[in-house]
């Protein structure tokens, strides 16, 4: 029944943040049923119904006849919050959540649903800018908040300089370079994520630890050099095993003796029968991209092949990858 229902639950949430219900109660006593029937134009039995819902995910609390924000909703879903979650929210609903009805065509037709490969470049040519806006701030959001968890399971305290490669959002960069004061990073991403990445900058106050560099790392002939480490997060997903085997040769290229990637990922078992995040993450990335989510081996064997030794995985839970894998250049 979970299953078979876990659609209603993310509607929930979508519609209740489309209405910008939390960002609405922020600050505020919170909101009765007919007060909220009044601000929506609703009548009283569809509001009893949403509040009571989301007060039952625990999105919402009752205190007394007024519903105010859960704990979770005050810090994730109210715009303007440092770990605002909306973007992914809105993005899911709006873009994959159509592509998910779909999920069939996607099988048998082995290819995107979110875009048109025929007649697009790539998954943002010739998108809805607002849609791209939105895409990105989703990234961003999931990237914040794995970001944190990334910093505590992997040890960059003798990383001097970072790049970036694809880190549009400079989250991981924010959180990192917060941890450690001596690490300066570099996003290396399109010119367009650029620009989208820069006022996430400055809005850190890190204009000065944390640069940009414009590129492409497929038409790109080789990746920018002095760095002594080069993050892959959530990148090697989209793409597929040819692909990520050019990006990692490239990565080896561009590192000095003793640098070290570090590809943060969700990793499905070697068994390949779970996790759950990595496993539905892969069939995402079905009707989004090119690429699946892989295995810990796999991603140790292209390493190896690339030239890496000392090749270890750590695992962790976090929103956008449950651990990482991490080779060095001898």
């Amino acid at each position: 029944m979970a299953l078979v229902t876990g659609f209603w639950a993310a509607k929930i949430l979508a519609v209740a943040h489309e209405l910008q219900l939390f960002t609405r109660l922020s600050g505020t006593p919170g909101l009765t049923i007919e007060q909220c029937a009044r601000q929506y134009g609703m009548e009283r039995r569809p509001s009893e119904m949403l509040l009571t819902a989301c007060a039952a995910l625990g999105l919402l609390e009752r205190r007394g006849e007024h519903y105010v924000n859960s704990p979770m909703s005050e810090e994730y879903l109210v715009q303007g919050k440092p770990q605002y979650f909306g973007g992914w929210v809105e993005m899911a609903d709006r873009r994959e959540y159509p592509a998910w009805m779909r999920l069939k065509d996607a099988l048998y037709g082995n290819r995107p649903l979110t875009w048109d490969p025929t007649r697009q470049k790539s998954l943002f040519d010739g998108e809805d800018p607002t849609l791209v806006g939105i895409f990105w701030e989703a990234m961003y959001a999931l990237s914040i908040t794995t970001s944190r968890v990334l910093a505590d399971a992997t040890d960059l305290s003798a990383v001097r300089r970072l790049l970036d490669v694809g880190g549009g959002g400079a989250a991981n960069d924010i959180t990192l370079c917060n941890r450690y004061p001596q690490l300066k990073a570099t996003v290396y991403d399109l010119p367009f994520v650029c620009a989208l990445t820069k006022p996430k900058i400055d809005q850190a106050g890190l204009g000065d630890r944390i640069g940009l560099v414009e590129g492409d790392f497929f038409a790109d002939a080789q990746l920018p050099a002095g760095y002594d480490a080069i993050l892959l997060s959530m990148i090697l997903h989209d793409w597929a095993e040819d692909d990520c085997r050019a990006i990692l040769g490239k990565c080896f290229a561009a590192l000095p003796p003793g640098g070290q990637v570090i590809i943060s990922d969700q990793l499905v078992d070697d068994t390949k029968d779970g996790p759950v995040g990595a496993a539905l993450m892969s069939l995402n990335m079905l009707i989004e991209t090119w690429g699946r989510s892989y295995t810990a081996a796999e991603y140790g064997d292209w390493l190896t092949a690339a030239g890496f030794t000392d090749i270890k995985t750590i695992r962790f839970d976090a929103p956008a990858a449950n651990g990482a894998v991490i080779g060095r250049k001898p």
